[in-house]
């Protein structure tokens, strides 16, 4: 009986963790895409658009239909994952980077030190991001490395912030007094003793703002400010469809639900985390 219960329960604790599942599955279509995909994502065939899903034509079917230039809609979905999960990965690595270095130096040296730089972050957090992000994009011109640098541009506060207060909370424990005791310098203090130490709520934070990225990667490709035709993407994908939702619902409908699920999955991951790392504490 007893091993039946232990069983149940580590059945119950592993579906407990299916967005990090679902998150996997989306990422390794993302990275075996050119091997999954049934089709060249770009490739035109005026012949087919617009077809519903499963359509078939010379031995080839659109599981999920073709759009208007008749390219398949699934191969583009998968193709786009790619797209969504690098901008996200990236930008999330960058502005982590970047907050984690600001935040860790304010709550660690304090002084003049401190207020200038969160200072700095405060005015960042006065700015709306994606209104920054707009911003920015317009300025430096739309592409994919251009994405990347704005996105982590406006996200790198929040990392500060949460870096900061979980240092402030380390800097004075017995441990990193020991260590500038023996003469350790702020380098090796900061990735030694305090970065392991509030890597968990910075995880928890990078997983939520993976979804984010995710979201403001549609935004601006949605807007035209993102990846560039004739590379799939997902927000592109959605604002090419909504000229023809009446007609060929199929195209928005599958980036849109692909969208939907990845940052579903990432917010949620994100929370269970958060829960997990609390009850650990």
């Amino acid at each position: 009986m007893s091993a039946a219960v232990s069983l149940r329960a580590r059945s119950a604790r592993a579906l407990s963790w299916w967005p990090a599942w679902l998150l996997g599955l989306l990422v390794l279509a993302a990275i075996f895409a050119p091997w999954l995909a049934p089709m060249d994502p770009d490739r035109q065939n005026l012949l087919a658009r617009l077809k519903d899903p499963g359509f078939e034509t010379r031995g080839a079917t659109y599981w999920l239909g073709s759009d208007e230039l008749g390219r398949d809609v699934l191969s583009r979905v998968i193709h786009g994952a790619r797209v969504s999960i690098s901008v996200a990965v990236l930008s999330v690595l960058l502005s982590g980077a970047v907050g984690v270095a600001v935040g860790m130096l304010a709550g660690y040296l304090r002084g003049w030190v401190e207020t200038v730089l969160m200072r700095l972050v405060d005015i960042f957090l006065s700015i709306p991001a994606i209104l920054l992000a707009i911003i920015t994009v317009a300025v430096l011109g739309p592409g994919f490395v251009n994405v990347i640098l704005v996105l982590a541009l406006t996200r790198w506060p929040r990392y500060a912030r949460v870096a900061y207060g979980q240092t402030l909370a380390i800097a004075d424990r017995p441990f990193v007094r020991l260590s500038r005791a023996m003469g350790a310098g702020t380098p090796r203090v900061l990735w030694q003793h305090i970065l392991p130490n509030i890597a968990g709520p910075l995880l928890v934070v990078a997983t939520l703002e993976f979804g984010l990225m995710v979201l403001f990667e549609a935004g601006l490709s949605f807007l035209g400010l993102g990846v560039q035709p004739p590379m799939a993407s997902w927000g592109a994908m959605l604002s090419v469809g909504r000229n023809y939702i009446a007609t060929a619902w199929w195209i928005a409908t599958f980036p849109g639900l692909a969208l939907f699920l990845l940052v579903l999955s990432a917010n949620m991951l994100g929370d269970r985390m958060g829960d997990v790392i609390g009850k650990g504490r």
